[in-house]
């Protein structure tokens, strides 16, 4: 089965409903929450799932309908909803804050993880290529020694721990370099800031894989419709690899934004507070066997979500 490519319409925000015995072909549909509804992932999950005819009701909640941070809130919830599966893509990634926020990365990414993984429901949970150290020289598998630097990559980790410890049945995916049309990502800031400068300056030094969120949306809804749950961590990124220096450049070819010179800088010259991977390149080979999928090279997913941002050759 071939990741989606298709195009449809801008979707709103999130919703709140109560469970509806909706039927498809003849049968009840499954109740799935998605949590971070508001989030990249969750936006393309709901415009995905609007468009597409499947056996599954999905709810979408953020932190203003649901705290997963509140244990009770999340029983009640998934109860009263009577939820069979859970779509985690709640997350706090505000990499460099959490350095000094680590309480608050903390509760979302590890304790949020835990409420949801002892609901009873089936969970698909959303992590990251942070919870390696990024000294390797080969694309990571899943088996590899996960070993975090930044406080980020620390409570993610922690979160996946919670999902093998607690959960029954449990899927973890995870991703990298995540951008879509929705929200803040490096795609968009790159786009304002060649409409905003003259000159540009990009990290060269960190390799990692590009993930258009449309892919991974496209992705998780192959796990759910699959004859049966696979229990496992996967990889899912798009395919291929680049550095962020690269993908600028390529977002500049494609938006004809000639005028904006790119400067390559390296990870020393740019100082943040959390440490970021030098590689974070995923073997995405289970995944593909496993789930019989073909996705996308990372280029591929780049042309299509500027067409979608509107953006067209100058």
């Amino acid at each position: 089965m071939a990741i989606y490519t298709g195009s449809s319409k801008h979707l709103g925000g999130t919703e709140s409903v109560q469970p509806k015995e909706t039927v498809f072909y003849g049968l009840i549909r499954k109740n799935v929450l998605v949590t971070g509804g508001n989030g990249q992932l969750g936006r393309e999950l709901h415009r995905l799932t609007e468009k597409t005819d499947t056996p599954f009701h999905f709810i979408f909640t953020d932190v203003d309908t649901l705290d997963i941070t509140n244990e009770q809130q999340v029983t009640d919830f998934v109860e009263e909803n009577a939820i069979e599966y859970i779509v985690n893509c709640a997350a706090y990634t505000a990499v460099d804050k959490a350095e000094t926020d680590a309480d608050a990365a903390y509760r979302i990414n590890c304790l949020g993880a835990q409420h949801l993984a002892g609901s009873g429901a089936k969970i698909i949970h959303i992590s990251t290529d942070y919870v390696f150290d990024g000294t390797a020289s080969e694309p990571y598998r899943e088996d590899a020694p996960a070993k975090p630097k930044s406080v980020y990559g620390k409570t993610k980790l922690a979160g996946e721990d919670m999902i093998l410890s607690i959960a029954k049945e449990w899927i973890i995916l995870r991703t990298s370099w995540l951008y879509s049309e929705f929200g803040n990502n490096f795609v968009k800031t790159m786009l304002r800031l060649m409409e905003q400068r003259n000159e540009i300056e990009v990290v060269t030094d960190q390799h990692g894989t590009p993930t258009y969120a449309a892919d991974l949306a496209e992705m998780i809804l192959t796990i759910l419709e699959a004859d049966e749950w696979k229990t496992g961590i996967y990889h899912f990124s798009n395919l291929g690899e680049t550095s962020w220096f690269l993908f600028a450049r390529r977002i500049r070819a494609l938006s004809d934004n000639a005028r904006t010179q790119i400067n390559p800088i390296l990870t020393s010259e740019y100082k943040t507070d959390a440490p970021r991977p030098l590689y974070s390149v995923m073997d995405k080979s289970k995944i593909q066997d496993t789930f019989n999928v073909v996705i996308p090279d990372w280029e591929d997913g780049l042309i299509r979500c500027l067409k979608r941002l509107g953006v067209k050759k100058k």
